[in-house]
């Protein structure tokens, strides 16, 4: 049976009480399992929930709105030939609505109707969406700086919006201690997030034809989607579905990337500004976990410089594809990659893009030179 695993000390705890963290904080992930087969497909639903059978449960009513499926799409990039996984394709324009709606689902069948997250951005906006969708109750805390324009798409789901004064840390302490009182569903704590985010693993070896990538470039925070591309892989792994896994790597902007930056041997730094302010985490809380993940699958970490992000972005957008610069920095990794001779071209290389750029058309309107 799976339990609550804090891989860090081996603890397990059952899964039928809800918690979002174990002793002292710990973060959580779930015991392993193996992955599904072919034969496991629900084949008629189009949705993640497609892969239900790669959950620990199936809750009663799914709060899901279509969400994955997403396109997998070939383009000549600077550097060669990648497959674009576009995860934008999605009802709140992130791949963010992967990891809320089971994350969602399970803990509303474990009888949660209230949840609080921490987010001035994506993971925001689609824990409203969903808990609006299920019927639940969703507190966000965002830092009091942030741009009413963040938070107008939770707002318009009926979240109720907390501005807290001060930095994003602070935002996140202050979430910790109202943890007490409101079920805490952080899309960065809560481990059924990651069970959603390990969707696009199981999606991308079904869109190849049920075969692993070789390589797999993904735009990384705290780090949800490489840990969910690992998790869900090393299943795949485990059921004999695929030979080996693909190798993982991590993009980070050279302006914030603690996680890149331990990857790669580099001394910590402080953070700065990034225009990829997505991934801008400057305390990951599963930094070890990340790491684990890099080394396993043999991948690494690529740290890109804010003009290479600009760069990358407008030459999506020139081939048709709008995304926010947090994620067309894992197009700039794949030019340097490509160049640095780490990855071939006659690999199969996925790239994740992970947001519409419609959330950053302030960002594309300061790169052109355009007045809004």
């Amino acid at each position: 049976m799976q339990s609550y695993l804090d891989p860090r000390s081996g603890h397990t705890w059952p899964l039928d009480t809800p918690r979002w963290c174990g002793d002292g904080q710990a973060p959580l992930l779930l015991t392993p399992r193996d992955g599904l087969s072919r034969a496991d497909i629900a084949s008629g639903t189009r949705s993640i929930w497609r892969y239900a059978a790669a959950l620990p449960w199936q809750p009663r009513a799914p709060i899901t709105m279509g969400e994955g499926c997403t396109p997998l799409v070939e383009r000549r990039l600077p550097g060669g030939t990648a497959l674009l996984k576009c995860e934008w394709f999605m009802p709140t324009g992130s791949f963010k609505d992967r990891g809320a709606s089971v994350m969602l689902s399970l803990l509303a069948d474990q009888g949660i109707s209230a949840v609080l997250e921490d987010s001035s951005g994506n993971g925001g906006a689609a824990v409203s969406a969903y808990a609006a969708a299920g019927g639940m109750a969703a507190t966000i805390f965002v830092p009091d700086s942030t741009s009413p324009a963040k938070t107008v798409q939770s707002r318009a789901a009926g979240a109720s919006i907390r501005l807290i004064p001060g930095s994003r840390q602070d935002c996140a302490d202050a979430a910790l201690r109202e943890s007490a009182n409101l079920f805490y569903a952080s899309h960065n704590w809560q481990p059924f997030f990651l069970e959603g985010t390990k969707t696009l693993a199981y999606e991308l070896w079904e869109d190849l034809g049920f075969r692993a990538p070789d390589n797999v470039i993904v735009p990384c925070g705290a780090g949800s989607n490489v840990l969910g591309c690992w998790l869900g892989f090393s299943e795949l792994l485990r059921a004999g579905q695929i030979g080996k896994l693909p190798r993982i790597w991590a993009v980070q902007p050279a302006n914030c990337g603690p996680i890149a930056r331990a990857a790669l041997g580099l001394p910590a730094v402080e953070a700065k500004p990034t225009i990829a302010e997505g991934t801008a985490i400057a305390q990951p809380i599963r930094l070890p976990e990340c790491l684990a993940a890099l080394r396993e699958t043999q991948g690494g970490a690529v740290l890109v410089e804010e003009a290479e992000i600009a760069a990358a972005a407008l030459a999506l957008a020139r081939t048709g594809i709008y995304v926010e610069p947090t994620c067309a920095q894992a197009a700039a990794a794949y030019d340097l990659l490509r160049t640095q001779g780490r990855i071939a071209e006659r690999e199969t290389t996925v790239v994740v893009l992970t947001g519409t750029g419609l959330k950053a058309t302030p960002r594309y309107a300061e790169m052109l030179g355009v007045a809004l």
